[in-house]
């Protein structure tokens, strides 16, 4: 592949009390764990020899902490495209406990009621996308997002310009590395790196 093709970063925030009980976390805006925070700064300890025209971040805690922890406090912007998804009713819910009202319940087909639908979601990340294309073509480089488990899935989903409901198939681990790339040219969107936590072993 063309070394000079701009790649897109995608980190998730470190762990917070919500992720180890599995409570979905959309807008609660919770701090991260000990253990997120250690887990934040070995990811930096990955990204530290890499350079990047912009920094963006989600606005919530548990993200701008995590950019700050890994090195980046003096560069990342918080992006409003990069908020997690809007629960609605599920919010602070495990699937365990959604299960029991909507027993057939995928978040990437049905979306949350008092929320955000799947088409909602996929529509912010299309936003972000034409964002960030548009910042490359201006200054050719790679970009770090940190955000969340499900807004990042679906930003890998739509990047491929895969339908809504295939963010099912991209799971996401807390302080985990993703790239999101071309292979020969920028028509050619792929994913280069998914889910990587090897820094944290």
């Amino acid at each position: 592949m063309p070394s000079n093709l701009p790649q897109i970063y995608l980190a998730r925030h470190g762990e917070t009390a919500w992720s180890l009980s599995g409570q979905h976390t959309g807008h609660t805006d919770i701090p991260l764990t000990p253990q997120g925070e250690k887990n934040a700064q070995q990811l930096g300890e990955r990204l530290k020899k890499k350079s990047f025209t912009h920094v963006y971040s989600s606005p919530l805690q548990r993200a701008m902490k995590t950019a700050a922890l890994a090195g980046f406090k003096d560069l990342v912007q918080p992006e409003p495209y990069l908020l997690e998804w809007n629960y609605g009713e599920y919010e602070g819910l495990t699937t365990k406990e959604i299960l029991q009202k909507k027993p057939d319940w995928l978040i990437f087909k049905d979306g949350c009621p008092g929320g955000e639908s799947p088409n909602q979601v996929a529509t912010r990340c299309d936003q972000l996308i034409q964002k960030i294309k548009s910042l490359q073509q201006e200054a050719p480089g790679d970009i770090l997002l940190f955000a969340h488990s499900h807004i990042l899935r679906m930003l890998a989903t739509r990047w491929l310009d895969l339908p809504a409901n295939d963010g099912r198939f991209y799971l996401l681990s807390t302080a985990s590395l993703s790239i999101l790339g071309y292979e020969h040219n920028s028509s050619e969107p792929v994913i280069r790196l998914w889910n990587d936590t090897s820094h944290l072993q």
